[in-house]
């Protein structure tokens, strides 16, 4: 094996952009028992340079992408993902790809590379020194020299990274760089501050560009550029990345998270939107969650349905909830169909009926009127509809729905990420990106039936 100071010669036949495909190669030979055999004539000091290159062991989303999403080369690439979906490790071999001049990150070593963190000490503890940061990714023979008195790492062939800290913008005045490795990008008080500075400096070689790596939050600097198509996007989940966390803990973190506002963000790495001006929070939808409902008193499945059928049309929206005998509402399903025609969303909510021994369809006619109507029927004539119109606008009829779960009246069963994504979008204008809310016009159709239209048909208990 190599003596940690002489660099691994390559046999000619390998080079890192090759390594992907003997990784696929290696993965062949053993399911048919003939790994060994592919790796007879290799000596212990080859074996281990091709196990070095990452190429070799990534997944494919952690190799760097090859184009834009406009089809031109990236100014920036976004690796957005949940915690522990090896954002930091895809940061790390792509600044020693870039360091080195790996065949599947750069054309040529880049000579200066900007390192910015949160604070220092988070520069320093994870992108450098943490376990998956740019030491631990580099071999014996070549990793770089450290040294934490000046914040810099320097590579034998000249190359120099610089670490910064997010904390001090200015402190990106003056330096050029090839190419730059931005952490937690989200969590950055001065956000659009550090990043204007950084463009300023990203001018030396052919293709000066930058790499972020971050777990979502809903920080205008990075939905902004997660939209500009000049850049490139990565979205990860810690579910991607299982393999390479402990026994257990994926399992243990879904239970508890799973499905919460906290979960999408840092299991799924998903944006989660708020706006001030909302009905709902998400620390009130928080508040209503409840692993289980108790018996309940009315059930009843509520129906938003499209204006058109052809794939552009709106949501058919499709909700579920019930009512105990102390009145309290309990969300108990989001059904809800895409582009769907009338006989499958009509199929959909009688299903969702008959599944949840329910009491009625209340369905909104404004679209369709008696047409709505017939179609259920044509599902099953067996099933009682309540036919609602809307007279008020979303936000209004909303409003008073929204002041139940102020009053913790509602409790939601799981999580359910597209219906509160909505929820906690609908302002007096309509939802933030301007799509139709029919995931929540069917909560508020379900939950005004049962708790706010003064009807009450006689309770018969049932149990979930």
């Amino acid at each position: 094996m190599s003596d940690g100071t002489t660099a691994p010669a390559l046999p000619p036949s390998i080079s890192p952009s090759c390594a992907a495909n003997l990784r696929d190669g290696l993965i062949d030979c053993a399911r048919i028992g003939k790994a060994p055999d592919l790796f007879a004539d290799f000596s212990g000091i080859e074996l281990e340079a091709i196990l070095s290159f990452f190429d070799f062991r990534a997944h494919s989303m952690q190799m760097p992408p090859d184009a834009a999403a406009n089809g031109g080369r990236w100014r920036s690439w976004l690796f957005v993902g949940g915690r522990g979906a090896g954002k930091t490790r895809a940061g790390a071999e792509w600044v020693r790809g870039m360091a080195g001049g790996f065949v599947d990150f750069a054309e040529k070593p880049a000579a200066r590379i900007a390192l910015i963190g949160e604070t220092w000490a988070d520069a320093r503890d994870v992108m450098v020194e943490g376990v998956s940061g740019i030491l631990a990714a580099h071999g014996k023979w070549d990793r770089p020299q450290w040294e934490a008195s000046r914040r810099r790492l320097t590579w034998r062939n000249g190359a120099i990274a610089q670490v910064f800290s997010a904390e001090d913008p200015e402190s990106l005045r003056g330096p050029q760089f090839d190419a730059a490795w931005c952490d937690e990008v989200a969590k950055w008080r001065h956000a659009q501050e550090v990043w204007d500075m950084l463009q300023f400096g990203l001018r030396l070689g052919e293709w000066p560009r930058a790499m972020v790596t971050t777990t979502p939050r809903p920080l205008a600097l990075l939905k902004k550029l997660m939209a500009d198509p000049a850049n490139a996007v990565t979205r990860a989940s810690m579910r991607a990345n299982a393999e390479n966390l402990a026994p257990g803990f994926l399992r243990a973190i879904e239970e508890r998270y799973g499905g919460t506002r906290l979960g999408r963000q840092e299991i799924d790495g998903a944006i989660v939107e708020e706006r001030a001006d909302a009905l709902w929070s998400r620390e009130m939808i928080e508040r209503a969650r409840s692993p289980s409902a108790p018996p309940l008193a009315r059930i009843v499945v509520a129906v938003d349905p499209p204006a058109a059928a052809h794939k552009r049309a709106d949501k058919c929206g499709i909700v579920a909830a019930g009512l105990d005998a102390a009145g309290l509402v309990y969300v108990l399903t989001d059904a809800t169909l895409a582009a769907a025609r009338p006989a499958e969303w009509a199929a959909r909510a009688v299903a969702l009926y008959h599944d949840l021994q329910a009491d009625a369809l209340v369905v909104e006619v404004n679209q369709g009127g008696d047409m709505v109507a017939s179609v259920i029927a044509q599902a099953d004539s067996s099933v009682p509809v309540t036919k609602v119109r809307a007279t008020r606008g979303k936000y209004l009829r909303a409003a008073p729905v929204a002041l139940l779960y102020e009053q913790n009246r509602v409790r939601h069963i799981g999580g359910f990420p597209e219906l509160e994504d909505e929820m906690c979008s609908l302002g007096p204008d309509g939802l933030l990106n301007g799509a139709s809310p029919d995931r929540l016009d069917a909560l508020v159709w379900a939950i005004t039936h049962l708790a706010l239209d003064g009807k009450r048909a006689t309770p018969r208990v049932r149990r979930l």
